[in-house]
């Protein structure tokens, strides 16, 4: 008899979490091993368990879903990623297949679409929302730099130029030529405009939603 598929749950919402456990525990051929509401307890768990897939969301305190799938790709490389996520942003499926992940699907999908994907991402196939996968390859490469992209998150949370700069450990003027960079890549009028743009593409890290 061929073993389950194991399966770790990495979502923060304990309801949700909670609702894709019964769902996938309705299915003989996987088996729940492990859950978690943190991208860092994720990837505890994922050691501890040794599964054949997690299920991954994005959005997680700590440690960030993306992050959290990077991490696994060295530390449990038998693990395969399946990214769950509401966000159905371009810039985020080019991150989790640049990371690693075999999967992206969104949850409202189907839970037998769910199940589906899990089968085939432990089958070492990928699995990417169709219109997803057509939107990611529009858009292109993401043109920010990573120093960028730190800056463009941080200026979503931070009102001056000066709290920025504290906040990622430059100089003022340092940060005033990357975001006029970031700025002029995205063709947008002002920094808040490029964080806006940056963020709906998902070119920005999830801690600078």
């Amino acid at each position: 008899m061929t073993r389950p598929i194991r399966v770790l749950l990495a979502e923060d919402q304990t309801m949700i979490r909670g609702a894709m456990a019964a769902l996938l525990a309705m299915e003989a051929d996987l088996e729940i091993v492990a859950q978690a509401a943190t991208g860092d307890q994720a990837v505890a768990e994922a050691v501890r368990t040794s599964p054949d897939v997690a299920v991954m969301d994005i959005e997680m305190p700590g440690l960030d879903g993306l992050s959290a799938a990077a991490t696994l790709r060295t530390a449990v490389p038998t693990c395969r990623v399946l990214i769950v996520t509401t966000f159905g942003r371009s810039g985020y499926v080019r991150r989790a297949m640049d990371i690693g992940a075999m999967g992206f699907v969104l949850k409202d999908a189907p839970a037998g679409d769910l199940a589906n994907a899990i089968r085939l991402v432990a089958a070492n196939r990928r699995v990417v929302d169709p219109a997803l996968a057509v939107d990611a390859l529009a858009e292109g490469q993401n043109p920010l730099s990573d120093r960028e992209r730190e800056i463009l998150s941080a200026a979503t949370e931070r009102g001056t130029v000066a709290e920025i700069a504290e906040a990622v450990s430059l100089s003022e003027g340092t940060v005033r030529n990357h975001l006029s960079a970031a700025i002029q890549k995205l063709g947008a009028r002002n920094r808040a405009e490029a964080a806006r743009v940056a963020r709906d593409k998902g070119w920005l890290t999830p801690k600078g939603l």
